[in-house]
């Protein structure tokens, strides 16, 4: 039996003197409220009340017990209360765990947008390719760009990010735009450690077709080789928020252009939907937002 919830029938008996009007004032049946004060004397092992056909009245261990039970209760209230307040209104710091070029314009955009909107939430982003543990690791949500989410987590969808084979036009000069699979055996690439070392797939006008790239480096910083790649080093396999800009200026070039990957999507994942924190939700929320969604994907503003 809930021992607070006799506790509360209890008390509530003893200021109103009748078992009715108290099960009455919390939903129960006046035989229920009985056996809650029953329950509480053979816990104590001591008589709380006097019952007759008249009246009910408190024995001298039930005065004594009322007093600090109605104390007890009314400091169990005010916590409730404060915790309500505190979970009402979104706020306290968020740890955030998202691939290193997260690091971008999109990103803090949208992060100075949901800071304007919940001044009491103080985003904390730590940036890496390595896939965190959330509960190890104390943070709240990750942000990650998969086909696969975890089965594990929770994740909710929020938008596309499609990858490109992408080059600078003094690397490919040499020997031309390559015009098929094929001819990528001239080429060396820069690899981040997320694509595997014996190639990836990519649809063609033809079906899929296995990319293989000679490693001329490596990295599990995805920025790094977007840099490796712009300096003219090698061919990269990089997601379109690093590369949109370079591709409308010239200063890198799709390659084989005529064959792609499904995009990539942005999930944001957590671990249980139960006692989900308002900063959490509002930021899970928010990231959902068409305006945000827009902010992410808008090739415009990369």
């Amino acid at each position: 039996m809930d021992t607070l919830l006799s506790l509360k029938v209890f008390c509530e008996i003893a200021a109103g003197g009748s078992f009715v009007s108290a099960a009455r004032r919390l939903a129960l049946s006046a035989p229920m409220a009985s056996k809650h004060v029953a329950h509480l004397e053979k816990y104590l092992g001591v008589r709380l009340l006097n019952r007759s056909s008249r009246r009910v009245s408190l024995t001298e261990a039930g005065a004594l017990y009322y007093e600090q039970c109605r104390a007890a209760l009314e400091t169990l209230s005010l916590a409730e209360v404060a915790i309500g307040r505190s979970v009402e209104a979104p706020q306290g710091v968020l740890r955030i765990t998202a691939p290193v070029w997260f690091a971008h314009p999109r990103v803090v955009r949208v992060m100075a947008a949901y800071k304007q909107r919940y001044p009491g939430v103080v985003p904390d982003l730590h940036f890496s390719n390595r896939k965190a543990d959330l509960a190890a690791e104390g943070y709240d949500l990750a942000l990650r760009v998969t086909r696969d989410p975890s089965a594990h987590l929770i994740v909710r969808r929020i938008c596309r990010v499609p990858f490109y084979l992408v080059a600078a036009p003094a690397y490919l000069a040499p020997h031309g735009v390559p015009a098929a699979p094929a001819d990528l055996a001239a080429y060396g690439g820069i690899l981040p450690n997320y694509l595997p070392a014996e190639g990836f797939e990519l649809d063609g006008p033809k079906g899929k077709a296995l990319i293989r790239l000679a490693p001329l480096m490596r990295s599990d910083d995805t920025t790094f080789s977007y840099q490796a790649v712009r300096a003219g080093a090698g061919i990269g396999f990089l997601p379109s928020w690093l590369v949109d800009a370079d591709l409308r200026s010239g200063a890198l070039l799709r390659v084989l252009p005529q064959y792609s990957q499904a995009p990539q999507e942005l999930y944001a994942t957590y671990i249980s939907r139960q006692y989900l924190t308002p900063k959490v939700r509002s930021f899970i929320d928010f990231l959902a937002e068409p305006e945000c969604r827009a902010m992410l994907e808008d090739s415009a503003t990369g």
